[in-house]
C-alpha cells in the first residue's frame, strides 16, 4: 500500500488531496515536527534532507510534493489530472507548474523560513517585506492569467489545481490579500470534498 509521510497544514496536504482525488488505498503516516522525527535516522532514511512530504510506493521513497504529485498522476490517473502530452494544454500545464513552485511559492516560502523555519541565529526579519513584494507581484501576474477560467487547464482538473489551491491557501494564512478572481478560484477549489477527506485524514493521523 502506498504510504505518505506528512504532517498537517504541510506541502503534505496537496499529495494526499491529489491522493483522495485518485481514489486508491493510501495510509497517512504522521511525522512529528515538533518533536523533531523528521530528524531522526529512520526518517533521513527515507529523505536525507529530514523533509516532508516522503511518498513511499512499492519500496521506492520519493521526495518532493510536486514531483510526487506528478508521478501519482502519471501512475494512477488514468487519462485524468494531467493534459495529453505535446498539446497546447500541456504547455499551459507546464507554465502553470513552474511558475507556481518557481515564483508564487517561493516568497511564501521565504516568509515561513524567516519566522519560524529556519534557527533563531540565521533568521532575518528584514527579507519578509521582500518576500511579501515578490509575492505580491507574482499574484498579479497569476490574476492576470486566470481570468474566469473555471480550471487552470481548459474544462480539466489538474495537478496544477491542486498545487496552485494549496498555495493560496498558504497566502491566507500569512494574511496576503488575494485579487477577488483567485480568491474566488480559492474557495470554490477548496470546497473539494477529496481535499476535506484529506484534511480529516492529516487531523487523525497519529
Amino acid at each position: 500500500m502506498i504510504k505518505l509521510y506528512g504532517f498537517p497544514s504541510t506541502r503534505a496536504t496537496r499529495v494526499a488531496w491529489l491522493l483522495e482525488e485518485l481514489a486508491i488505498d493510501w495510509q497517512y503516516q504522521k511525522v512529528d515536527l515538533f518533536q523533531g522525527e523528521h530528524l531522526q535516522p529512520a526518517f533521513k532514511d527515507l529523505n536525507a534532507n529530514g523533509k516532508i512530504p516522503v511518498l513511499v510506493d512499492q519500496g521506492i521513497a520519493i521526495t518532493e510534493s510536486a514531483a510526487i504529485c506528478q508521478y501519482l498522476a502519471e501512475k494512477y490517473g488514468r487519462d485524468k489530472f494531467l493534459p495529453l502530452i505535446a498539446t497546447v494544454e500541456s504547455a499551459i500545464y507546464h507554465q502553470w507548474f513552474s511558475f507556481i513552485i518557481t515564483e508564487l511559492e517561493q516568497p511564501l516560502w521565504t516568509m515561513s523560513k524567516h519566522k519560524f523555519v529556519l534557527p533563531i541565529d540565521k533568521r532575518c526579519a528584514d527579507i519578509l517585506s521582500t518576500a511579501k513584494w515578490e509575492f505580491e507581484k507574482a499574484i498579479e501576474v497569476a490574476e492576470s492569467q486566470l481570468n474566469d477560467s473555471y480550471f487552470l487547464v481548459g474544462e480539466q482538473f489538474s495537478v496544477t489545481d491542486i498545487l496552485l489551491t494549496h498555495t493560496l491557501n498558504w497566502a491566507k494564512n500569512f494574511e496576503q490579500i488575494l485579487p477577488p478572481t483567485l480568491e474566488a478560484y480559492r474557495l470554490r477549489l477548496s470546497q473539494r470534498p477529496a481535499l476535506m477527506r484529506a484534511i480529516e485524514k492529516e487531523k487523525n493521523a497519529i
